[in-house]
Formats: structure tokens, sequence, C-alpha cells
């Protein structure tokens, strides 16, 4: 891996020591330069799960992912620094509170003097790494979580006392989680195949682009508008999260290899 490429990618510069603050300081980091996304899917791109291609999309393409994407690089990259970093499976809570299918989610482990919870690939989450040993509530600027035991001595993480997802205690290696990588790119039961997404934490709260919808939280506020063009969709893709796209994603429930419903300009803006 080209560590000094990924770390400018993240606007890092490369740190003298593998502790706590530099863990923080890479995960914010990461959150706020890294969008999590799934445009791959509707793109009609390969999602592979290999470090060499994981890094040409990420640092090279500058594009984002989803979470065994995201923390599947992440994790490598925490490796080369010198934590021992090692990649754990979830179950993401259904809205009725049961728990999803085994390796639904990948999230990280590092062990410092205690273990701690990183994850740069689950959507809205904390900005920082979470105690996985702790019992009070953990306060994040984007929420308070807590982590609790739970069955067979997997952890349960709540965030503002809603319950987000199961983590096992073993590692697993990133091949694991191959399989249900492929079926939620492809499965029409998938979530990620029924929804198109882009979004980051911002300062002030978060930022979203999904399909033709911009929405922006700014102080607890929210915005929603809708762009009129692929120009300004493209446009937003750039500014907002630093992708430029040749073609845009299409729409879920039309294929990819087909044109979306979206009709093409008719000047450039």
């Amino acid at each position: 891996m080209d560590v000094d490429a990924y770390l400018d990618r993240l606007g890092v510069a490369r740190p003298a020591a593998a502790d706590l603050a530099t863990l923080r300081h890479l995960q914010e980091r990461h959150l706020a330069t890294v969008p999590f996304e799934n445009l791959s899917i509707h793109l009609g791109e390969h999602v592979v799960l290999a470090e060499d291609a994981l890094f040409d999309k990420i640092v090279r393409r500058r594009r984002g992912g989803f979470c065994y994407e995201l923390n599947g690089l992440f994790a490598a990259l925490l490796r080369e620094l010198g934590y021992r970093a090692s990649l754990h499976a979830a179950q993401v809570f259904h809205a009725d509170g049961t728990p999803g299918p085994p390796l639904d989610h990948a999230a990280i482990v590092v062990t410092l003097d205690e273990p701690w919870l990183v994850d740069v690939g689950f959507g809205r989450f904390s900005r920082y790494p979470l105690r996985l040993s702790g019992v009070d509530a953990q306060p994040d600027p984007d929420g308070e979580f807590l982590l609790l035991d739970a069955p067979h001595g997997d952890v349960d993480v709540l965030l503002d006392g809603k319950p987000q997802y199961r983590l096992e205690r073993r590692p697993r290696p990133l091949s694991d989680f191959v399989p249900m990588a492929w079926w939620q790119s492809t499965s029409p039961e998938s979530h990620f195949t029924r929804s198109l997404t882009c979004s980051r934490p911002t300062s002030q709260g978060r930022v979203t682009l999904s399909g033709d919808k911009l929405i922006e939280t700014v102080d607890g506020v929210r915005n929603e508008v809708v762009l009129p063009t692929e120009a300004a969709i493209r446009t937003a893709y750039r500014v907002y999260f630093g992708i430029s796209l040749n073609r845009l994603p299409t729409p879920p429930g039309e294929s990819p290899l087909t044109p979306g419903a979206l009709q093409p300009d008719t000047a450039v803006q």
C-alpha cells in the first residue's frame, strides 16, 4: 500500500505514533473526506473486496464505498501505521429491533491498551473511536453511544438508545465478507440495490445526495432540494464529495446498463 497517498487522500501527515489521539484524528478525517456511497451498484461496477482494487477505487479514483470497502481498506491502513486492527462482522438491527443476518456489516476493532470500536462505513455513526469495554454512555458529536453485552459474547451498539448493530468479538479476514458483499450489491431484497446514496458528515451536520435529492442538515435543521438536471447532479457529486462522474448512476429499479430516467441536459451549466 502507498501509505503516503492514502494519507494525502485524508489530508493527514504521516503520524509519529500509533496512539489513541492519532486514531481519533484518522477516523474523523476519513469520515469527512471519504463518503459512504453505493454508486458502484448503480453504475454497473463490480464490488471487489481486494486491497489493491479498494485502494485504486478509494485513493486513486477518489471514490467512497460501503462498509466492506471502507472499513476493509481503512483497517489495512491502520495496520501499515502500526496499529493492531482487525475486521469484525456485525448484524445490523431491523426497525423492529431484531438483528439482521450474519456478516451484514464489517467494522474494525483496534487494540491499544484496551479495544476500541472504529467504523468509517456505517453512514451516520460515531465521529471518534468508541471504548469497546465501556459500560457507560459515550458522548460523540453524532449522538450518545452505549455498548452492551449481548448473547454469545457479542456486543450491541446503541445510538441515542436505538440499537444499531450486534458486533462479533472474533476477528475475520476481509475474504469472509465476499459472499455477503455480493448479495448486498446484487439482490433485489438488499437495501443497497433499492436505494442510491452518497453521504458524509460535515462540521455542522451531514450532507447526502440521493439520486436527484440533495439533503443538508445544519445544526439539526434539515433542508432538501431537488436538482433539476444531470449537470447539476454531477456538480453536486464533485463539490460536496469530490467525485467526478462521466455518467450518473441509474435510479434503483432500473438496469444500470440502460439509460436512466433523467433527461440529458440541453445546455452546459
